[in-house]
C-alpha cells in the first residue's frame, strides 16, 4: 500500500489531545475571571473571596458569590508596600509577570544548534576526508544511477573485444524482452563477471550494455561498500538491490569486485566477523534472493579473479565469466580507428603500422598513445598529427621521456653505444627474434642511458626453447659487446641480467626445459591471472639438492648463451665498431639505417646451442 494513502494512528492521538486542550481552554475562559490586584483587595474587604491559592507571581481563588457569572478569579501579585501607596491615592492597579519562556527555550536550543552546525560544517567534512562517511549516509548506497539518456556508450564505441561483446549481446536481448527471451525455459545468468587486465575496457563494456538495452545503470566500486562501522556495508548492499528492483529492468555494475569479494580466511590474523566478510555474506544472500526473470542483471569487473571467494564464482551466482583480454593486432587497429576519429590525422598515418608497434597495449594504452601523439603535434605547431608523432609517442610511453640534459662524458657515451649496438646486431643475426625498430643513445626515463626498440612481426602466444634462448641472447648482447671491446664489465647491464635470469629460471622451473631436472614444475608460487608470481609460502616445495640443481641449470643456461653471443659479436667485431661509431655521431639509428648493417652481418656459425645435460 502507498504510504500517502496509509492512515496513521498517531494522527488520531494528536487530534484527541488537541480537542482536550481546546476544551480545557474554553472551560477556563467561561469560569475564571482575570481581575486587577486592587479589585482583589476590594473583594477581600467585602468578604466576597472564599479561598485563595498564593503563588510566587499569581493569586487564584474562588468567590463566595459568583461575580459577573464567574466563580473563580486570578490576579497578579503586587508588592504590598506599593499596593498600599497606590490604594491611598485611589489608583486602580494590577501586576504583570515578565515572561522568561523565550530565554529558557533559547538556553536549550542554541547549544544544540551550535553542536549540529559544528558537525555538519566541520566534523562531517573531516570524517569524509578520512573515509569515514557521515552518519546520515550510513546504510545508504553510493551507487551512481545512469538512466538511458545519460548512458551514451554503445557497442560501436567499444572495439577490439568482439568475443566479449558477443557474450554480452545476450544480456542486451534479455533486458529488452525479459519475458520473450525465456520462452524456451532458459534463464539468464544471475551474474556476469568481466575478467581481464587493467585498461582493457571492462567498465566501458558494462556501460555499453546499459546503453544498448536502454535501462538504468547502477555503478559502484567494491571499496565503497566498506566503512569503519560494522554492518554498514551489508546495509548498503541491501539498499543498492532495493533501488535496482524498484527500477527493473536495470543493471547493477560493481567495479573492482576484488575489493569486496576477497576470499574469506585469506588473512588468518583478522577475525572472522569483520566488516568486509559481513558485506560479502550480504552480497551472496542478495545473489541467491533475486529472480533473474525480473529484469535485474548483476555485472562485475576484476583483474584479480584468483583472489575472489569461491562462493562468489559458483553456479547460481556469477554463472558466466567473460574474458576481456588485451587486443590482438586486428583489435588494436579497430581501437585506433575509434580514437583517431577525435584527432586530425595526416595521410601518412597508418593504423596498421601503429598496431604492429604496439603489441601488448590495452585499449587504455592506445587511447593514451593517440592523445600523446596529438599533444606532440600540437607542441610543434603542426596542422595534422603525423606518423612521426606516433613513433615519438610510442618511444615516450615505452622508454620514457628524453633526458637531453643528462650529459654523459665521452667515455660513457662510447660504452653505451657499443652496448646498444650489441643488442641490435645480436637481434638482427638470430632467427625468430623481433625486428629492431630503433637504436638510440639518448637517455630516457629514470635510468636508461640508451635503448633498443624491437618491433614484433606478429602476436605470439607460444614460444619454443630456442626462441626463449634467443631472447636471452638479445638481452646479453650488450654485456657481451662491452666484454669484447673493453675487456671489463659495467653496471649498464643490470636490468638485462635480471630479465635474462627470470627467463632462464622460468625455463627450468615452469616449462620443464632442462633434461637433468626433467619435465617437472618446481614453481614455488602461484601465478595470477596477469602472469605475475604470487608467493604462497616461504617453504620450498623441493629439496636443497634440487635447489642447487636449479641454480646450476639457470647459471649454465645463461653462460652457454653468453658464450654463443660473445662468439657471434667476435665474428662481427668490425661491423660492431663501425656501427657504434655511426651511432655515436648520429645518436639515433632507425630500421632503414640498420638494413645496411644487416647485409654485412656474418651469421651465427653454430645455430644450435650447447645444451646442458
Amino acid at each position: 500500500m502507498d504510504r500517502k494513502n496509509t492512515i496513521n494512528i498517531w494522527y488520531f492521538v494528536l487530534a484527541f489531545i488537541g480537542v482536550l486542550l481546546v476544551q480545557d481552554l474554553l472551560l477556563r475562559t467561561q469560569t475564571i475571571e482575570a481581575i486587577p490586584y486592587s479589585q482583589f483587595e476590594e473583594y477581600v474587604e467585602d468578604d466576597l473571596v472564599d479561598d485563595v491559592i498564593i503563588g510566587s507571581d499569581r493569586i487564584t481563588g474562588t468567590f463566595t458569590v459568583p461575580q459577573n457569572g464567574k466563580t473563580e478569579f486570578v490576579t497578579t501579585r503586587v508588592d504590598p508596600g506599593v499596593a498600599e501607596l497606590l490604594r491611598d491615592h485611589g489608583i486602580t492597579f494590577t501586576g504583570a509577570v515578565e515572561s522568561t519562556w523565550l530565554a529558557t527555550l533559547l538556553s536549550w536550543v542554541v547549544p544544540a544548534l551550535v553542536f549540529v552546525g559544528l558537525w555538519f560544517f566541520l566534523i562531517r567534512k573531516f570524517a569524509e576526508k578520512q573515509g569515514f562517511g557521515g552518519f546520515m549516509s550510513i546504510g545508504k548506497s553510493r551507487a551512481k544511477i545512469y538512466v538511458e539518456t545519460d548512458t551514451e556508450t554503445h557497442f560501436d564505441d567499444v572495439a577490439g573485444v568482439d568475443e566479449a561483446k558477443a557474450e554480452l549481446q545476450e544480456i542486451v536481448e534479455f533486458l529488452k524482452d525479459p519475458e520473450g527471451y525465456g520462452a524456451l525455459g532458459a534463464r539468464m545468468p544471475k551474474g556476469v563477471l568481466l575478467v581481464g587486465p587493467p585498461g582493457t575496457g571492462k567498465t566501458m563494456l558494462a556501460r555499453a550494455v546499459a546503453g544498448e538495452a536502454g535501462v538504468p545503470f547502477f555503478s559502484i566500486s567494491g571499496s565503497e561498500f566498506v566503512e569503519m562501522f560494522v554492518g554498514v556495508g551489508a546495509a548498503r548492499v541491501r539498499d543498492l538491490f532495493e533501488q535496482a528492483r524498484a527500477k527493473a529492468p536495470a543493471i547493477i555494475f560493481v567495479d573492482e569486485l576484488d575489493a569486496l569479494g576477497r576470499a574469506r580466511g585469506a588473512t588468518p590474523g583478522v577475525g572472522g566477523h569483520d566488516e568486509r566478510e559481513q558485506t560479502l555474506n550480504q552480497l551472496l544472500t542478495e545473489l541467491d534472493g533475486f529472480d533473474p526473470t525480473s529484469g535485474l542483471v548483476l555485472l562485475a569487473a576484476t583483474n584479480r579473479p584468483e583472489i575472489l571467494d569461491p562462493a562468489l564464482l559458483r553456479a547460481g551466482r556469477f554463472d558466466r565469466q567473460v574474458l576481456v583480454d588485451r587486443p590482438d593486432r586486428e583489435g588494436r587497429i579497430a581501437i585506433l580507428g575509434v580514437h583517431m576519429k577525435k584527432i586530425k590525422a595526416g595521410r601518412d598515418v597508418s593504423p596498421d603500422q601503429i598496431a604492429a608497434l604496439t603489441t601488448g597495449f590495452t585499449g587504455a594504452d592506445l587511447a593514451n598513445l593517440v592523445n600523446e601523439a596529438a599533444l606532440l603535434a600540437t607542441r610543434r605547431g603542426a596542422a595534422h598529427v603525423e606518423m612521426k608523432d606516433f613513433n615519438n609517442a610510442i618511444e615516450r610511453i615505452v622508454a620514457g621521456l628524453e633526458k637531453r640534459n643528462r650529459l654523459l662524458n665521452p667515455r660513457e657515451r662510447e660504452i653505451v653505444a657499443y652496448h646498444e649496438m650489441g643488442h641490435a646486431l645480436t637481434a638482427m643475426a638470430l632467427p625468430g627474434v623481433d625486428e629492431v625498430h630503433k637504436v638510440s643513445i639518448i637517455p630516457r626515463g629514470i635510468g636508461a642511458l640508451g635503448y633498443t626498440i624491437q618491433r614484433p612481426t606478429e602476436d605470439r602466444f607460444l614460444m619454443t626453447r630456442e626462441e626463449l634462448e634467443n631472447k636471452i641472447a638479445v638481452l646479453l648482447g650488450g654485456r657481451a659487446a662491452e666484454g669484447l671491446i673493453y675487456g671489463h664489465l659495467s653496471t649498464g647491464a643490470s636490468d638485462d641480467l635480471a630479465k635474462a635470469t627470470d627467463i632462464a629460471r622460468s625455463m627450468v622451473t615452469r616449462y620443464g626445459m632442462n633434461e637433468e631436472l626433467g619435465f617437472v614444475s618446481y614453481e614455488e608460487g602461484k601465478h595470477d591471472f596477469l602472469g605475475r608470481n604470487v608467493p604462497q609460502s616461504s617453504e620450498a616445495v623441493y629439496s636443497e639438492t634440487t635447489a642447487e640443481l636449479i641454480d646450476a641449470a639457470v647459471r649454465d643456461t645463461i653462460a652457454a648463451v653468453y658464450d654463443r653471443v660473445y662468439a657471434l659479436l667476435e665474428n662481427n667485431r668490425d661491423l660492431l665498431e663501425r656501427s657504434a661509431k655511426d651511432l655515436l655521431e648520429r645518436e639515433t639509428l632507425t630500421d632503414e639505417d640498420l638494413k645496411a648493417y644487416k647485409e654485412d652481418l656474418v651469421p651465427e656459425i653454430e645455430p644450435d646451442l650447447q645444451r646442458t645435460a
